[in-house]
């Protein structure tokens, strides 16, 4: 961003929440950042601020952290003060900066700042924040007049219209009843209509009538011709001009966002609590004791006081709420700071960009559930020990921070989430040497574009494996884990191998640092099938959701699902493109089509089949081979040189730009008419445009040469630096005769009802023939060791920049845009819709992570649901909803006997236990009679079957046939309802006993 590469933050305070603030400002690429800090490092700092080691300690906390925090982005230009903040400071140095943030400074200097911040022109932007033990908040003043350039971060929504009326306001009605998802007040514009022309260009305010409709301008004056077709209208942001209170104002009456709607007081009574926190600092010069009864009495009667010089009064003060904040304000819980840390470097962006809605005015979180209420009536176990540890355990307690050195975890992923949780890992002392294990795999390794949200990778670190680059790390932050790394996909394919039951078995806790749904689901069934908790994560941008699964107590991942993806008509992507999504998904698939799935192919038929010369001979016979008719093809078509090469995809733009659009326009000339009567070329349908090739055009020199490219790493093709210079295509390209476009009866498909034709790869009769020959000629041109050879067909890799994929991708569905006249879209944004990208960005991912990482301690008490919390966040609003997690479904067998889908039935079984003993043992126990059995797609038993009742007296080991030292195997079996009907059951793990 522009406002970014030209800005300067100073962040006051490098202890946990400020360094964690820094970390995610510099990863988003402010041009200036200071920080500034007067305190020296102490031992306990080492359990909240990740840029410190034990060697730090004593020295001054800005610059001990400055060299590690600069090596996160080289484009930041970072500088140290080691000067403290008071009243009686020269504040003049803060005027240089466009936002300025405190953390760890008195109310008092928070107020003076902030006035000098208010008292500049322009208004320096101010945010302050704290994190007190378990309870945090933040404030933000941005002035009196602060612009917001876009609201909410989205894209644009676009509809394509069937109808506009003319009145007074004008009707506008959306193309097939098509959702608009306009809001009244948004303002759209218009282009591409026919008839009422005097719209295009326009912009106008409008208001919803229905989810279909809405009204826009006067659509009744002489300019406005009557609507006859087509047309689309596009959401325009507008900027928006909001207006701040200063702290002091705002410390009497906040303004405050409710997080958790189930304790709807709790931010108003933390908002007091921090103000008795200050009161009693500036009463007693220090802050109250960890879990001093007397201080914590103290602090109730000064809220209790400053309660009644509020504007908005607290209605119900909680004293517990606030005798947790006083016992635990000297600590700091690191994953708070990361979910402040997340949110308030955020809103620092907005400030000195003007991009998304900021806080208006105060957030304030608190998770008091991480301490356990038996254990707050022995203080003894929150005494410091003056270790590392201290700043957590005057929030957790001794046995919890033991608990968590002894943890085994498991998390599959090390990507952005992955990075910031074992981050958090790393400061808490989970899975320690000697007592617990931190497993943590991908496969992936580091790409340069990760480096801008996984903080613990470096460029030195790009293509080497994620896991172990984290692991090594994250050994810098806390040296003390016992951390595993590996490089293995978690899926069925290493289910044996690897991640069996025996593994799930030994974690205690699973965590999902994944960033596709298909893997979120696999993990999601291992846990149930194992019975073991897992934390689920994920971000979208500035949106993120956290979801704790808890064994016999939740849903799983997989009880809910997202809509699918609306998918879009083959004849759509065929011919008629209608936005440049449709145009990416076509390049997407010729890409598959040319370089994968046919060079796949290929290979395969002759390592099916042989020799050529038999092969051949088959199809002269009138024998027909799967894949023979296309193999010939490919084979007459393969290039031996690199010119050959540039030619070949010379002759793709022209087939794909040029006599793809002629031809349409052959079949359906721009005056077809619908049955109707009316135009077949009306909006959504685009008439398209033949492209004349234009060496001279960036657009088809790159599309000539990356596909080019590719066709020569297909070939086995060698290709140089110089023969990719537009003197050397230039020169290539002239030589050419360009065939014209000859018209042929090439159906073409209308019907979008209709799906993608399978294609058909045998063949028959005279197509057997001309594949026979096509072949023979390649034997007769003495041709065939190159022709023949294996072809190498290309995975889609959309991060090296190098292969020429996203090249390919994106100018291939820009010169299709330029067909049908669709607006183009750059490289990166090609690179992010072709790779299915789902963008991340770290004051997310620290947000989530933090927010995860605090249900990670609660899972180490049996918690009742309503404690847990399940979150949904939008940075960009802001939004943070925190809500109790979704009840696991029971399912009622019969009266007396419910399961939930965690539930296991286990058979212990002996060396001579038959499957009438098996059956026996569930009438028995549940008085009902099984009507199946099956091991995976293996009927065992199902008494209608032919032969099946003779296995009754049959031993269950020779029935199952398990593997050697295999000791159970999970069956799945049907009971016999009451009608009939019959009733599927928990899985039931059968042992041999042998």
């Amino acid at each position: 961003m522009k406002q970014m590469a030209n800005s300067a933050i100073l962040i006051y305070g490098m202890g946990g929440l400020g360094i964690e603030i820094a970390k995610n400002i510099a990863l988003a690429g402010v041009k200036n950042l200071t920080i500034q800090d007067c305190k020296l490092a102490e031992i306990q700092d080492l359990g909240t601020q990740f840029f410190l080691r034990e060697e730090d300690v004593g020295k001054n906390r800005a610059e001990a952290s400055s060299s590690r925090l600069a090596e996160l982005n080289p484009y930041v230009s970072l500088s140290a003060l080691k000067t403290g903040l008071d009243c009686d400071s020269d504040l003049s140095y803060l005027a240089r900066y466009q936002c300025v943030i405190l953390t760890e400074a008195p109310l008092k200097v928070q107020i003076c700042v902030n006035n000098f911040c208010r008292q500049q022109t322009p208004q320096i932007k101010f945010i302050s924040a704290d994190v007190f033990g378990v309870c945090c908040g933040a404030f933000c003043d941005f002035g009196d007049n602060f612009e917001i350039t876009d609201l909410d971060g989205e894209e644009p929504k676009e509809i394509f219209i069937e109808k506009i009326s003319k009145g007074k306001p004008g009707v506008v009605s959306c193309f097939k009843n098509k959702m608009h998802g306009f809001d009244t007040g948004d303002h759209v514009t218009f282009r591409e209509i026919n008839g009422m022309t005097a719209l295009n260009g326009w912009t106008c305010q409008i208001k919803v009538l229905s989810p279909y409709t809405f009204e826009i301008c006067d659509t009744t004056g002489e300019e406005f011709a009557p609507y006859k077709h087509g047309g689309i209208a596009r959401q325009v942001k507008v900027s928006q001009n909001a207006s701040f209170k200063s702290l002091e104002q705002e410390i009497l009456n906040p303004s405050l966002l409710i997080p958790d709607l189930c304790r709807f007081e709790a931010p108003a009574n933390i908002h007091l609590g921090f103000l008795a926190l200050h009161r009693f600092n500036e009463k007693f010069k220090r802050f109250p004791k960890a879990w001093c009864v007397e201080d914590s009495s103290n602090l109730v009667s000064l809220a209790k006081g400053l309660n009644t010089e509020l504007t908005n009064k607290v209605t119900t003060i909680d004293e517990d709420l606030l005798n947790v904040l006083s016992y635990t304000n000297t600590g700091c819980l690191s994953p708070l700071c990361a979910a402040l840390g997340g949110f308030v470097a955020q809103e620092g962006i907005k400030a000195v960009t003007g991009k998304f809605t900021p806080l208006k005015q105060w957030l304030y979180l608190d998770c008091r559930d991480v301490i356990n209420k038996e254990e707050a009536a022995t203080p003894d176990m929150f005494t410091p020990r003056h270790d590392r540890y201290d700043a957590q355990r005057i929030c957790l307690g001794q046995r919890k921070c033991e608990e968590l050195a002894k943890l085994r975890l498991f998390m599959v992923g090390c990507g952005a989430i992955g990075c910031e949780m074992l981050k958090n890992y790393a400061l808490l002392g989970i899975g320690q040497k000697d007592r617990g294990c931190i497993t943590i795999t991908d496969n992936d390794l580091i790409e340069k574009s990760n480096l801008n949200r996984q903080f613990l990778f470096r460029p030195s670190d790009i293509q080497k494996p994620k896991s172990t680059t984290a692991a090594v790390a994250v050994l810098q932050i806390n040296p003390e884990l016992n951390i595993e790394a590996q490089q293995q996909k978690v899926c069925p394919q290493t289910e044996d191998r690897f991640y069996n039951d025996a593994f799930f078995e030994n974690q205690d806790v699973v965590v999902n640092a994944l960033d596709n749904i298909e893997a979120r689901r696999y993990v999601d069934s291992r846990c149930v099938t194992n019975q073991r908790a897992l934390l689920e994560s994920g971000t979208l941008g500035t949106k993120g959701h956290v979801q704790v699964i808890i064994p016999h107590l939740t849903e799983s991942y997989s009880s809910q699902s997202d809509p699918s993806d609306e998918s879009v008509p083959y004849c759509t992507l065929k011919s008629f493109p209608a936005n440049i999504e449709h145009c990416i998904q076509w390049a997407r698939d010729k890409f598959e089509s040319s370089f994968a799935v046919k060079p796949d192919l290929f290979n395969k038929f002759w390592k099916q089949n042989g020799q050529v010369t038999e092969v051949i001979q088959k199809l002269k016979n009138g024998q027909s081979l799967d894949g023979a008719v296309q193999v010939s093809k490919m084979a007459a078509n393969r290039r031996a040189t690199w010119c050959q090469c540039v030619q070949l995809a010379r002759l793709k733009f022209q087939k794909y730009f040029n006599h793809k659009a002629k031809h349409l326009l052959h079949v359906f000339p721009l005056d077809t008419k619908m049955q109707d009567g009316s135009l077949f070329w009306q909006s959504p349908k685009r008439p398209p445009i033949p492209q004349e090739f234009n060496i001279q055009n960036p657009v088809h020199f790159q599309f000539v040469v990356s596909t080019a490219r590719l066709y020569a790493g297909v070939f086995n093709n060698p290709v140089s630096s110089k023969d990719t210079s537009i003197t050397t295509i230039n020169s290539v390209i002239e030589s050419m005769d360009i065939p014209d476009y000859r018209p042929t009866n090439k159906r073409i498909l209308t019907d979008e009802s209709v799906s993608k034709p399978m294609d058909d790869t045998t063949g028959s009769g005279d197509d057997l023939l001309d594949a026979a020959n096509r072949l023979q000629a390649s034997l007769n041109e003495d041709k065939v060791t190159h022709v023949l050879s294996p072809m190498n067909p290309v995975e889609f890799e959309k991060d090296d920049d190098t292969n020429g994929h996203i090249d390919f991708i994106s100018t291939a569905a820009n010169l299709r845009g330029a067909m049908y006249n669709i607006e183009s879209i750059d490289r990166l944004q090609a690179k992010r819709i072709a790779g299915r990208i789902v963008p991340a960005i770290a004051t997310t991912t620290a947000t989530v992570s933090g927010l995860v990482t605090i249900e990670l301690i609660k899972l180490l008490d049996k918690l009742p649901l309503e404690v847990y919390k399940n979150a949904f966040l939008n940075l960009a609003l802001p939004v943070i909803v925190l809500s109790e997690p979704g009840q696991v479904e029971k399912t009622v067998i019969k009266e007396g006997l419910t399961t939930t889908m965690w539930d296991r039935w286990e058979v212990h079984g002996t060396a001579d236990f038959t499957l009438q003993q098996f059956l026996q043992y569930f009438k028995d126990k549940y008085g009902l009679e099984v009507t199946m059995v099956s091991h995976g797609v293996k009927m065992v038993y199902v008494p209608f079957m032919p032969g099946h009742k003779k296995r009754l007296p049959q031993q269950m080991v020779k029935l199952l046939k398990p593997s050697s030292g295999q000791l159970y195997m999970d069956l799945i079996i049907n009971l016999e309802g009451n009608e009939d009907d019959d009733i599927a059951c928990p899985p039931v793990r059968y042992y041999f006993g042998v």
